[in-house]
């Protein structure tokens, strides 16, 4: 059982706050870190497709980058899975953070296609929302190991409201380049290289935050194994989240940036603006989803909350009003975002402790090579002038995901 914390005045108030009664201190560096990755993932995404319009790339370079990367983390996520549980979590986090900041410093200084897909490839960037890193599976590993029962819930959801808080602020600094090209006569291209420079720099200090990570969660972890008694579950839940993925990698955040700049002119600038409050109505789901599946559960509140956020997608895709769409793909923010931490509580709790490690990998991996299929997919629909394709299909697909979740799922109940 995960170690109860002790609440002290100064730092430890701020734990307190971070971290629900129960949970292992030390899960506070991982939200430390998957804040300031969340910071750099927000600016990153909505910066990708104007820096790759400025290197002179068309709409579908945008897509193949998106594509190549997110093939990168699954290929990442497979090596997790078949040899993560040879290494220590601490050595294995350091090594993606060191990954990032080798990420962050060829971007800044390559020019040319090929190069940069092969370290879309190897390294670590986020053209999403969402986490699709290699950190994904270590960090959740680490996270389940740190709480049980509705504390792992409810620290699933502060970890997802740390990434959206900050993948909000992020989105908000994307407009950095065009205020230091206004006023230090800095060029649009060098001001946005200087931003994969600071994506470096803050995979350093993450690497250093991983310095102080303990060995172990708890000391009374059971040993990780391969996936046993589980593997039936786990393989009809990584079928189920490879559609959900498939669909969302239809739109992910960079070419929904794409799609606004093209559908309604919209500066880098402007979008960041909207990231900014799409991320904070995200954020605000995280604190409601963990208490609303303590009320209906866990699936339901992935399915009841997913299904209307669809349908504000599929309505934004045929609104010929710029102030109509936004507001549609806002509440669609507010509410798509609920699953997140309860999809991963709900792996973790259907799963012997001993599997959780490979259960993470093993639904990450079917993710993250169905998401990198679909980018390439939609930016070539987006050149090709159909620009509501993506957002239809994107909705349709989700909504069939949440319905057959709902079907195959409804029995099984998770540990409390």
């Amino acid at each position: 059982m995960p170690r109860r914390m002790t609440h002290g005045a100064g730092g430890s108030r701020l734990t307190a706050l971070l971290l629900p009664e129960g949970v292992h201190p030390g899960a506070l560096i991982l939200l430390t870190a998957r804040g300031l990755r969340g910071m750099c993932d927000g600016f990153i995404a909505v910066l990708l497709p104007g820096y790759l319009l400025a290197l002179g790339f068309g709409q579908l370079a945008v897509g193949l980058i998106s594509t190549t990367t997110l093939f990168g983390s699954a290929f990442a996520t497979i090596l997790v899975g078949v040899a993560g549980n040879r290494f220590a979590s601490r050595v294995q986090l350091r090594f993606a953070a060191a990954l990032m900041m080798a990420t962050g410093f060829a971007f800044a200084g390559l020019s040319s296609l090929w190069p940069l897909l092969i370290v879309a490839f190897v390294g670590t960037l986020n053209p999403s929302s969402g986490d699709v890193s290699l950190f994904l599976p270590l960090e959740h590993a680490s996270l389940a190991e740190s709480a049980t029962g509705d504390a792992r819930t409810t620290l699933f959801a502060r970890y997802s409201l740390v990434g959206a808080l900050s993948a909000a602020l992020g989105a908000l600094a994307a407009g950095v380049p065009d205020w230091l090209a206004a006023h230090h006569a800095a060029s649009p291209l060098t001001a946005m290289r200087l931003m994969f420079i600071v994506y470096a720099m803050s995979g350093s200090i993450i690497w250093l935050l991983y310095r102080h990570m303990p060995a172990r969660q708890s000391s009374g972890d059971a040993p990780r194994i391969p996936l046993g008694p589980s593997r039936g579950i786990v393989t009809r839940l990584a079928l189920l989240f490879s559609v959900d993925a498939f669909a969302g990698g239809l739109l992910v955040n960079s070419l929904l940036t794409l799609w606004l700049i093209q559908r309604f002119g919209l500066s880098l600038g402007a979008a960041g603006r909207f990231f900014f409050w799409a991320g904070l109505l995200s954020a605000g789901s995280q604190l409601v989803a963990a208490p609303l599946s303590r009320r209906i559960g866990l699936l339901n509140t992935m399915v009841y909350t997913h299904i209307p956020s669809s349908i504000c997608l599929i309505a934004a895709a045929f609104s010929s009003s710029l102030v109509l769409t936004l507001a549609l793909l806002l509440v669609r923010s507010a509410l798509s975002q609920m699953d997140v931490p309860t999809r991963s509580a709900y792996v973790m709790s259907v799963v012997t402790p001993g599997e959780r490690p490979a259960a993470a990998s093993f639904t990450a991996v079917p993710r993250s090579l169905a998401a990198a299929l679909a980018p390439t997919l939609s930016g070539a629909l987006l050149g090709l002038g159909w620009l509501g394709a993506p957002l239809v299909a994107c909705g349709a697909l989700k909504i069939a995901y949440d319905l057959s979740l709902l079907f195959l799922f409804r029995r099984i109940k998770p540990d409390r």
